[in-house]
């Protein structure tokens, strides 16, 4: 499955820090050393040259965790994400809450993905063992074959193993402007161009886990029926309306919901949108008491609004009702 790109409200959140369970905040402390420049894909054709004998040799997907754990990850500015991949004794419940799966799966198709590209380019930089002669790329083991393939997700990777399979000495001596090496440059340059892209897609993937991280939690702690009263000090007049926020992941036809929603902390951001009307939303969580036990702790809302039609005023918000999945 695909990934669709940062969006610009994701893009600045990128960075900002976050709030895990103890036994795991020392993990998710950025690595400091790293500049900005290095933080970023425009490493990935770096790492494929740099890192092309280890690719090579890849043909598992745990070979491929080892060599992201210990050689990929500081290259591309992932260490976050390898210190949670290579963490031990996470809970049950902090891997799912950390999307620890979701991390996993981009970390072996990022590899995949640097393996055929590094395989695919490889075809124009086979050392000739003669001057009259085109040399003669190498075949991958069938192992590296069938990971890539179940692996990668690239469309064009059975075709170009084909061609690399059927290449035969004859092809390195030319007698047309098309032969089976053309198709096969053909096919190479396709797959490098699909693998890069996939590459970029998991390496974003990765480098924005906590973003992911963040939103699902603030839609959990915002998940609930509340009660909202708006004063609107344009007009001095007060309108109480029920609000239901869904569970993270889940989003009904008929369920109004903001058209961007940012939680950090006790901060919330809402922006509603609807046939020209805009309004922004800057509120709080607010705790009463001493409760304990999570999200069902924060039982009011306070902050003000603003719209584009020159209303402004408060907000409080009180739960009526907690999460339903």
């Amino acid at each position: 499955m695909m990934r669709a790109k940062p969006t610009h409200s994701q893009h600045k959140l990128l960075g900002v820090g976050i709030l895990l369970l103890a036994a795991a905040s020392s993990l998710l402390t950025p690595t400091a050393a790293f500049s900005a420049e290095k933080v970023s894909p425009s490493m990935l054709s770096k790492v494929v040259t740099e890192q092309g004998d280890d690719l090579a040799a890849l043909d598992s997907n745990a070979g491929a965790m080892t060599l992201f754990l210990s050689k990929v990850s500081p290259s591309l500015g992932l260490q976050d994400a390898s210190g949670i991949l290579g963490a031990k004794g996470l809970s049950s419940q902090m891997t799912k809450e950390l999307g620890l799966d979701e991390m996993v799966q981009s970390t072996h198709e990022l590899m995949a993905a640097l393996t055929t590209w590094h395989l695919a380019e490889s075809i124009y930089h086979v050392p000739s063992p003669s001057p009259s002669a085109e040399p003669l790329p190498s075949v991958p083991s069938s192992a590296q074959q069938e990971w890539l393939e179940n692996t990668g997700r690239l469309p064009g990777l059975p075709n170009f193993l084909r061609l690399l399979t059927e290449q035969s000495p004859g092809d390195a001596s030319p007698t047309s402007t098309h032969t089976p090496r053309t198709d096969l440059l053909l096919a190479a340059h396709q797959l490098a161009s699909d693998a890069q892209d996939l590459a970029l897609d998991a390496w974003w993937s990765l480098a924005g886990w906590k973003d992911r991280v963040r939103h699902t939690r603030g839609l959990a702690r915002l998940c609930g029926t509340w009660q909202w009263t708006l004063h609107n000090h344009q007009n001095h007049r007060e309108q109480k309306m029920a609000m239901l926020f869904p569970p993270p992941g889940i989003v009904g036809s008929d369920i109004p919901l903001p058209a961007e929603t940012i939680v950090l902390g006790d901060s919330i951001y809402l922006r509603w949108e609807r046939k020209g009307y805009v309004q922004e939303d800057s509120l709080l969580f607010v705790k009463e008491g001493h409760k304990k036990g999570g999200p069902k702790d924060i039982l009011r809302i306070e902050g003000s609004f603003v719209n584009n039609t020159g209303g402004w005023g408060s907000i409080v918000g009180k739960r009526t009702a907690d999460c339903q999945s």
